[in-house]
């Protein structure tokens, strides 16, 4: 299959992006029918969670493909290459499979969103590979989401609930959670990461007004497993004890399940990159609550890197809680750079810059070129404040080829 097929079906996806990310599943729920509903040819087990979730898929679809089963992953967005949303088996989609896919999606659901069309594309990538069991990470919210078109899900889960699209899903913590929990289901365990008190109420309430089973990981009742977490950053402790007990619900015994965590990958998260020129620390975190985790991470490096050799790469997007989130690493770093992430409108650096003392840089590539002659070959760069700046650094320091940004 020619790159130029593949071009023009990416391409014809792209013109998609104005329509956003829509709340409502109509849209969706009618594409399936005309596709045949690929949605229901494999298994599934569901996502959802302010931060957290892309680690947790990760880690469960490595638990499940550990049981010998045949495995897809759909998550959302990409770092560098569009084909990382849809796995199969572990590995990102192949080209001619991709193709196939989106050219269906595209055609079958003539009036999808961006989001709504790579959602259908991954059930049609899915259904064509033979996958046994999905796992599918929320893109936002849940209740209306475009993956919440399944209905009977193997288990669920919330991984985490805290202020981010609050246009979107309301301003309270228990608005976001009530939204988050649409994804229960009847008789279906939904599992949830550690939460407030305001938000596990509206998780009771939902799962309660649909008969689902509501297991919350702080009760001390529920038995825990004792593996370690794959993935660096203190913060994924947390995002394990979720997976496990998902697979936990899906028949995997202790061993597997520390087997399957054992392989799981998601770069991009507290991801050490030895380069050429000097260690690069990227971070997906882009809200004040990732934004902590992340900072609690740090200290870990404090002895190989102290804070003299560290500098931030920071940038975010415009409708980002940035202002909390500068304010938040702006003390953790002497060295500060300002940039410009792609994806959707952001927030210019010098804007950052009026806020906590730095450097402007409105290339991102030059941002890290500064950065790094600052601190020097033997100094990190950290790179955080927006995935899509993180996946265009990773990108340009791995020497990835990179498909559009999309903040979808």
């Amino acid at each position: 299959m020619s790159r130029e097929r593949l071009g023009e079906a990416l391409r014809q996806l792209y013109l998609r992006v104005p329509l956003g990310m829509r709340l409502g599943l109509a849209p969706m729920q009618a594409a399936c029918e005309r596709a045949g509903h690929p949605e229901r040819s494999f298994e599934t087990v569901h996502v959802a969670g302010t931060n957290g979730k892309g680690s947790v898929s990760a880690m469960t679809e490595a638990i499940v493909r550990a049981q010998g089963k045949r495995t897809g992953l759909f998550t959302s967005p990409h770092l560098t290459r569009f084909a990382e949303r849809i796995r199969v088996n572990g590995e990102p989609i192949d080209d001619d499979a991709l193709c196939d896919a989106l050219e269906e999606a595209l055609t079958v659901g003539a009036d999808l969103s961006f989001f709504e069309t790579a959602t259908l594309a991954a059930f049609l990538a899915f259904r064509n590979a033979g996958v046994e069991i999905a796992v599918l990470e929320v893109g936002i919210g849940g209740r209306l989401d475009a993956t919440n078109v399944i209905v009977a899900p193997r288990a669920t889960a919330i991984t985490k609930v805290a202020f981010d699209h609050q246009d979107k899903l309301g301003n309270t913590l228990a608005e976001i959670a009530r939204e988050k929990a649409g994804i229960a289901k009847a008789g279906v365990p939904m599992v949830v990461g550690t939460v407030t008190e305001e938000a596990r109420r509206a998780i009771e309430r939902a799962c309660y007004a649909v008969k689902a089973k509501a297991e919350f990981l702080d009760d001390e009742r529920i038995p825990k497993i004792k593996v370690s977490s794959p993935l660096p950053g203190l913060y994924q402790s947390a995002n394990v004890r979720v997976a496990s007990r998902l697979g936990v619900h899906l028949g995997a015994d202790e061993a597997t399940i520390a087997r399957g965590l054992a392989t799981a990958k998601w770069p991009g998260r507290f991801e050490t990159i030895e380069h050429a020129t000097g260690a690069v620390l990227p971070d997906a975190a882009h809200n004040p609550d990732g934004m902590l985790a992340f900072i609690a991470s740090l200290s870990a490096l404090r002895s190989r890197f102290p804070a003299d050799r560290c500098a931030l790469v920071f940038g975010a997007l415009a409708d980002k809680e940035w202002s909390e989130m500068i304010d938040l690493a702006a003390k953790h770093f002497e060295h500060r750079v300002y940039t410009v992430p792609k994806g959707r409108a952001a927030v210019r650096p010098d804007t950052i810059r009026e806020r906590h003392a730095g450097i402007v840089e409105e290339d991102p590539v030059r941002a890290l070129v500064t950065a790094r002659g600052i601190v020097g070959e033997k100094g990190l760069v950290v790179v955080c404040g927006s995935i899509f700046l993180v996946g265009e650094l990773r990108g340009y320091l791995l020497g990835i080829p990179a498909d559009p940004a999309v903040a979808l």
